[in-house]
């Protein structure tokens, strides 16, 4: 078939691949997640030969094609997305930043100043997968000292939580870059701050996100049993919202990692399912927004750990595709960064060294990384190759490399020789 088919459907003719399934075998699977009586197998067979070939599946079979493979309906069939920017800001509020800035110095604060504020928030969030971090930084916390120093105005009950809910999104985002850039005191700091403006604000969602960074700290630390536990807590407090979907991911990303094979299943089934239950995002550039894309991120580490290599290539290649404009820029480098990471443990195990190292190069050439992240998986496929190729003077100046860049990258420690 040809490569002019929709990314959907060559990705479930690869998503069907990686399991080792006949067509039949497919049908077979699809049966299971249908939630009523599907057609005889040869009638279902020719269906599914015509959406592997390009004809889309209706309303009701693209949830239980989704379901069959282990993901959501808008990661598998996505809608448009939508870009934010100071445009956005302009048009929806009138005011450019300046004004915003000039409205914040008066002694009581009108909605449409608030509202402003709202959408440059949301634009400074959809900035986190590609502004450089020592820029985002600065914005971020010029605009959290802005609006926390509007505590001290005339405001209304509402207005209040409404300054407080903003503080905490903020500080959330604040929170989050410093922790890419190796400052994990200042990152905790800031992340305590949320979550208590997130109690004075009864908040559920910001608070969830501070449990959720709470999670992502310790996975990356490795203390597993710390993510489990920030994960439940999360959950508990924001389990209506999509943060308790990344807090899913999160601790089956942690069992993974503890080898427990059916907690993993238990935790992804549980975040397909309510990002399944969930209305489909308005902005999917918001870094706290989980996006249906993101789900296939989160299984591409699991699987990549648990050694269910087609899959996670499988995966992989999605996550590359889903974070790749037409014209080659990247929407999300990070996810990329990671998602070369697991081509290259992938091909490591495949006996592939030279595939292994050019992705595990290209994964550390971003200018846009989650330190803490990108430290966790390249050290995967470190282990990995000095496992099977320590010997090889090529997989010696990989290593070498990664050793070498503890000097620039503050709790780098890639593993010894």
């Amino acid at each position: 078939m040809g490569e002019d088919r929709p990314a959907w459907a060559r990705r479930i003719a690869a998503e069907r691949a990686a399991r080792d399934w006949s067509q039949r075998d497919a049908v077979r699977a699809l049966r299971a997640h249908a939630p009523t009586d599907l057609p005889s197998d040869e009638s279902m067979i020719r269906q599914w030969k015509r959406w592997e070939s390009g004809a889309l599946p209706s309303d009701f079979y693209q949830p239980v094609i989704a379901a069959t493979f282990g993901t959501v309906t808008h990661a598998l069939f996505p809608a448009p997305a939508r870009r934010d920017g100071n445009r956005e800001i302009l048009a929806a509020s009138g005011m450019e930043t300046l004004e915003i800035v000039s409205r914040l110095s008066r002694s009581d604060i009108d909605n449409a100043t608030l509202d402003a504020l709202r959408i440059t928030t949301d634009r400074l969030c959809s900035e986190y997968p590609y502004m450089p971090s020592g820029q985002l930084l600065l914005e971020g916390r010029q605009w959290l000292r802005r609006v926390v120093e509007l505590h001290s105005k005339s405001l209304t009950l509402a207005q209040h939580r409404e300054v407080l809910a903003l503080s905490g999104w903020l500080a959330l985002l604040v929170g989050c870059v410093e922790y890419d850039s190796g400052d994990r005191h200042a990152a905790e700091s800031t992340r305590r701050a949320a979550l208590s403006l997130a109690t004075e604000a009864d908040h559920p969602e910001v608070a969830g996100w501070a449990h959720e960074m709470r999670a992502w700290f310790a996975l990356t630390t490795g203390d597993y049993r710390g993510v489990v536990s920030a994960a439940q807590a999360g959950a508990e407090v924001a389990r209506q919202h999509g943060v308790a979907v990344q807090l899913a991911g999160q601790e089956a990303k942690a069992w993974a990692r503890l080898g427990d094979r059916r907690q993993v299943e238990v935790a992804l089934d549980k975040g397909r399912q309510l990002l399944e239950g969930m209305p489909h995002p308005e902005n999917l550039d918001n870094h706290f927004v989980v996006d249906p894309a993101k789900f296939d991120f989160y299984s591409m580490d699991c699987y990549r750990l648990v050694g269910e290599d087609k899959l996670a290539r499988t995966l992989a290649e999605e996550v590359l595709r889903a974070g790749t404009d037409f014209d080659g820029t990247e929407r999300s480098p990070m996810r990329n960064a990671e998602a070369r990471v697991t081509l290259g443990v992938t091909a490591a195990r495949e006996g592939d060294l030279e595939q292994a190292l050019i992705m595990g190069e290209q994964a550390l050439r971003g200018d846009r990384q989650s330190v803490p992240s990108l430290i966790m998986t390249s050290r995967e496929l470190a282990a990995e190759v000095r496992r099977r190729y320590s010997g090889d003077p090529a997989a010696q100046e990989y290593l070498a490399h990664l050793r070498a860049l503890g000097e620039d990258k503050p709790g780098f420690l890639p593993p010894q020789p």
